[in-house]
């Protein structure tokens, strides 16, 4: 079921996000050289008790694994997604991370992810994030009412396989509101014109996860990392489709 969010919980939308906004801001002043994913972690959750809410994640359940141990998903270079922070991963020069956050306050979730380069970046990961960027932001022009959740995909899809990446294979991006992953789920490739109907009210959480080289994934527990150990890079917004063009709930990535 697709809920259409009222002005009262779409405002409880918004300070949820804005909270997810401002531990992104606080991540890109973080990540550099030397410092552990374990102290970004605890930068993130201090930041979020602050604000009266509590990390979305941080006990995050699914049958057959553990709970989520942490604040923030912190992956690294070859890591796409759902990477657990720890003391002994510590940044290097070079680097790529994807800090992934969601804040949960007043009964509503924010999620958002950004990926940065630590320190001094090369060229391929520059064009990585550039085009994991503009997947983004492709697939929020197509978030527009009477659209379909197949117009947003496959703006994502088909931008990143023209400029010769993947999208890693079943991970998608979602609806969120009252629990974090609502329906509807939104892939990163798709058909135009397919899908569920984008009406003003909802909710979503798109998120191009963008790998260097194969699509293929291996799942490690939580973590799942590129098949051939490639790069990758993932970007996410929750918006809200309006009347108009959607409304980007957690701030802009920088």
């Amino acid at each position: 079921m697709i809920f259409i969010k009222n002005n009262k919980e779409i405002e409880l939308m918004r300070e949820s996000n804005r909270i997810v906004g401002g531990v992104l801001a606080l991540m890109a002043q973080y990540v550099k050289p030397g410092v552990s994913t374990w102290e970004l972690n605890q930068i993130a959750e201090d930041y979020i008790v602050s604000q009266g809410a509590v990390p979305s994640f941080k006990g995050y359940r699914i049958p057959g694994l553990e709970p989520f141990p942490t604040a923030i998903c912190s992956s690294v270079n070859d890591c796409i997604v759902h990477g657990i922070p720890s003391r002994q991963v510590i940044l290097k020069e070079g680097d790529l991370i994807g800090i992934d956050v969601g804040a949960f306050k007043n009964h509503y979730h924010g999620d958002g992810a950004r990926s940065f380069a630590v320190g001094k970046s090369s060229r391929e990961v520059e064009i990585l994030l550039s085009v994991t960027r503009e997947a983004l932001d492709r697939g929020m022009k197509m978030a527009l009412p009477g659209n379909r959740i197949g117009d947003i995909s496959w703006a994502i899809g088909s931008f990143v396989k023209e400029n010769g990446f993947n999208v890693a294979d079943d991970l998608t991006g979602h609806g969120i509101g009252r629990e974090m992953h609502e329906d509807p789920m939104i892939p990163n490739f798709g058909i135009e014109g397919k899908g569920p109907r984008l009406k003003a009210g909802m909710t979503l959480a798109l998120e191009p996860m963008v790998n260097c080289g194969t699509n293929r994934v291996i799942e490690r527990g939580w973590e799942f990392f590129t098949a051939d150990a490639s790069l990758s890079a993932h970007f996410e917004n929750t918006i809200l489709i309006t009347d108009g063009e959607p409304e980007i709930l957690t701030l802009p990535y920088n």
